[in-house]
This record gives C-alpha cells, sequence and structure tokens, in this order.
C-alpha cells in the first residue's frame, strides 16, 4: 500500500515537473509573438532628428557630388546657365584643336551695314541727328568690306564731325562682329555666325557654338580625364603609401602597442602616460603643425641637434622625399595612435581578469597572454579603428597641406589634397568643380570598397552572430 501510494505520489511529481517544463518554451513562444516588430509613432518621432542629419550630413553630400562629377562645372561656367560668347582665344584653341585656319579667321571679321537696326543704335549712341539723316538718305542698306571703306564714305557727307576721332565713334555703331559678344540662346549665337560666315560648315559650327558656350554641360570627360592623365597614377601611389604607412605603424600598431603597456603598467603611470600621448589629438592642428614645424626646419630642434652630432643637418620637412614621407606619416600617426589607444584600452579593460589570472597560473608569459587571450578579444575594436582611421585617413589632406602642401614637387602630394586644389585652392582662378567632385567620387567608391575588403578579413559574420555557449 505504501509503494503504491509512493509511486502515485512519484507520478504526480513527474507530471507535474513535466508541466512545468513545458510551460517556459510555451511562455517564450508567446513573449516572441507579443514582441513582433511593431512602428511605434513616437519612436519615428524620437528618429526623426537623427535621420534628418542623416540626410543633411551624409547622404545629400554624396549625391552632390555625384551629380557635380558628371559636369563640367568651373568658377568660369558658374552653376547656372550660360550664354554663347566667342572670343578670339577661343577660335586660337579651335584652331589649335585641329579647326582649318579660313574657317576661323572668317569668324573674326566684321560686317558694316546701314539698315534700320544700326541707325537706332548710333542714336542711342548720341550720334548727331542731323547726320545720322544724312546717312539714312545716302547710305540706306549699303554694306561694306570693312571700316577705312565705310569712313571714306561718311567723309562725302556735309554733317560729318571734323575731327577723325568722332567720325570713327559715329561709325562704330554701323560695325558687325560676333566677337565678345555675348548670346542669350544658341539660336541667336548660329544665326549670327550665319550672318558673319554664311560658308561656314555645319559641323564646325557646332563646334563653335559647343566651345562658345560659357554654362555647365553633362559630360563624363572628368572620369575619362581622371583615367588617362599620368598625374592619376602617382595620386594613387602616394595615398596607398600614406594610408598604408599610417595606418599600420601608427594608428593601429603604435595605437595597440600603447594600449597594451598601459594595462600592464601602474595605474598612475598608466594614466600620465595615456594623458600624454593625447596631446598630439586635443592640440588644434596649426599649432600642431607649427609645432612639426619648429622641430623640422633648417634652424628647428632636429636640424639643430643634427649638426651638433656631425650628422647631415637640412630641413627635413621639405629637404628630400624620404625625410618628407617621414614628417607626413609621424604627424599624422601620433594623431591616429592616441585615438587607437583609447578604444583598444577601453577594449582591455573589458577583458576578464580572471583568464589573465589562470593563464598566470598556467606559467603564461606576458607576450603568451596577448597572443592568446588579449589579441583574439581585440578583433571587433582592430577592425572598427582600422575601418574608420582608413577612411579618415582616404578624405585626409589638412596637415599635408599645411606643411609640406605635397613637396617637394609633387612627391607626398595625395588624391585628397588635389581633389581640395583642384576644386577649391586653384592657383590659376579657374575652380574645377566638377572635376573635383569626379576626384572625391573616387574617394567614396574607394572607402566603401576597403571596409567591403576589411570586414570580409576580419570575418565580420562572425564577430556578430549569436555565441555558442549561452549562460
Amino acid at each position: 500500500m505504501i509503494v503504491s501510494n509512493t509511486t502515485s505520489a512519484e507520478r504526480g511529481i513527474r507530471s507535474s515537473a513535466l508541466t512545468r517544463s513545458t510551460e517556459p518554451a510555451t511562455d517564450t513562444v508567446r513573449a516572441a509573438r507579443k514582441g513582433r516588430a511593431r512602428t511605434s509613432p513616437l519612436g519615428l518621432v524620437m528618429l526623426a532628428p537623427a535621420l534628418a542629419l542623416l540626410v543633411a550630413f551624409f547622404f545629400a553630400p554624396v549625391v552632390l557630388t555625384t551629380i557635380f562629377s558628371f559636369t563640367n562645372m568651373t568658377s568660369a561656367t558658374g552653376i547656372s546657365g550660360g550664354a554663347y560668347v566667342i572670343t578670339p582665344n577661343l577660335l586660337r584653341d579651335l584652331e589649335w584643336q585641329g579647326m582649318a585656319p579660313e574657317a576661323a579667321q572668317s569668324l573674326s571679321g566684321e560686317t558694316i551695314s546701314v539698315d534700320e537696326a544700326a541707325l537706332e543704335r548710333a542714336a542711342a549712341a548720341g550720334v548727331d541727328p542731323d547726320f545720322l539723316e544724312e546717312i539714312e538718305d545716302e547710305l540706306l542698306g549699303d554694306e561694306f568690306d570693312d571700316a577705312r571703306s565705310f569712313e571714306r564714305e561718311l567723309k562725302t557727307l556735309p554733317s560729318r564731325p571734323r575731327r577723325v576721332r568722332d567720325l570713327k565713334l559715329a561709325a562704330e555703331p554701323f560695325s558687325q562682329s560676333i566677337l565678345n559678344t555675348r548670346f542669350a540662346t544658341r539660336d541667336e549665337a548660329a544665326t549670327a555666325i550665319a550672318s558673319i560666315a554664311p560658308d561656314l560648315s555645319a559641323e564646325d559650327r557646332n563646334t563653335v557654338l559647343s566651345a562658345a558656350y560659357t554654362g555647365w554641360v553633362w559630360t563624363t570627360d572628368n572620369f575619362e580625364r581622371l583615367a588617362t592623365t599620368p598625374e592619376t597614377a602617382r595620386l594613387i601611389t602616394n595615398t596607398a603609401l600614406y594610408v598604408g604607412f599610417t595606418l599600420s605603424l601608427f594608428n593601429v600598431g603604435l595605437g595597440l602597442f600603447l594600449a597594451i603597456a598601459i594595462f600592464y603598467m601602474p595605474k598612475t603611470s598608466g594614466t600620465i602616460f595615456s594623458v600624454l600621448w593625447l596631446l598630439p589629438r586635443i592640440t588644434p592642428v596649426v599649432l600642431y603643425t607649427v609645432m612639426w614645424k619648429w622641430f623640422t626646419w633648417d634652424d628647428g630642434f632636429l636640424p639643430v641637434v643634427a649638426e651638433n652630432l656631425g650628422l647631415p643637418a637640412f630641413n627635413y620637412m621639405k629637404g628630400s622625399v624620404p625625410t618628407a614621407w617621414a614628417t607626413i606619416v609621424s604627424l599624422n600617426g601620433f594623431i591616429g595612435a592616441s585615438f587607437g589607444m583609447i578604444l583598444f584600452s577601453g577594449a582591455l579593460r573589458a577583458i576578464p581578469q580572471q583568464q589573465l589570472w589562470a593563464s598566470e597560473v598556467d606559467g603564461a608569459s606576458r607576450w603568451q597572454q596577448v597572443r592568446r587571450i588579449i589579441l583574439p578579444q581585440l578583433r571587433w575594436p582592430i577592425l572598427f579603428v582600422t575601418c574608420y582611421q582608413s577612411l579618415s585617413l582616404l578624405s585626409s589632406y589638412e596637415q599635408i597641406w599645411l606643411t609640406t602642401n605635397g613637396g617637394p614637387g609633387n612627391t607626398t602630394n595625395v588624391w585628397a589634397l588635389e581633389a581640395f586644389r583642384v576644386a577649391l585652392s586653384n592657383y590659376t582662378g579657374n575652380l574645377q568643380y566638377g572635376y573635383g567632385a569626379a576626384m572625391a567620387l573616387v574617394l567614396v567608391v574607394a572607402g566603401l570598397a576597403l571596409s567591403i575588403i576589411f570586414l570580409r578579413l576580419f570575418r565580420f559574420n562572425e564577430l556578430v552572430e549569436k555565441p555558442k555557449i549561452e549562460f
């Protein structure tokens, strides 16, 4: 009887336990069903400022850069529509490009005709009315090949001006030339060309009209120019060297070394050391570059020390190509190293101390701890620093511009600096907005490509997947 009751009790306990064991699963399913993603109006309102900033400061610049890169916009064309102007320089350029000299010369001529429009222009210019009346009576409808023959006819009229200068001024409104004349539309310019050079072929006329337009047009010439100019290869090489050396030696390499060194230092010493390494980042850029100039120029600290030691002493910033490269890489590298040090130090503090203590019990050295425990757990911070600093270095030019300015020659000129010069700081005065935008768009594409490469190199999918062991 006792056994029977015990068995029934056990069965009840097992049944109750089985029921309870299935309840969490049922509750989980219900929670999952209830936790379906829903759009909250309040959430959208809270996200609206962030979305607006994202559109204004990221998507809009990229879209505008893409649009401008397919135009020939410059400070000469402006950003709005233009007119049609034929100048002597334009005709000379067309001759160099292969246009027949006779065709170009026919456009540089002038015609003199006496018609109602010319008389109105002369009256507006203040020519004597009696003289204009005589011109209308005697010469209306006549055309002349040059100004000299027209002036000869004017001298036969009784009311002509007595001074030669006044006579030439009176003859100017009757002269018609398309040179340095602004035409608002293509049709107006074509009509003027037909009147001054009726024998000009249709092909030459279209060439002249296309070249005479002072506004911007849609074109792919910017990318064709980038693909064909020899300077592109030099800029790509310089940018790759600049980003590669600065990133590997300083931003990641030195930053990681400093973080690990501070991690093993006593707390007080590590804090002082980290504060000192933050100085390059918190120092204003202009002041920071001035300090480097004092450090490397002819009468600076480094040349003076080198001279006292019997070593070559010169301007290390601009005196030679190797020292110029060492200067710009170090100058930018110390700033990037402090950034990496901050992130890596924070990641090191998140590593459980028990793992390091256990490794010390097993006899692990410092190098073995770094290799087997620290570095594997820093893959995510290293990925972030590598991606972020690569994009930052690709678009940075301020320090180079303020120090070597791409010199000596163009040996330290990088892609971002050249894009800045072309679009915003051109010594010739003609800022090439379209070409600079094309160079900037190439940087955007290169940055996206590098990000994808880094994500695959660091196996990003493994970093974000769920842990295989749940606690």
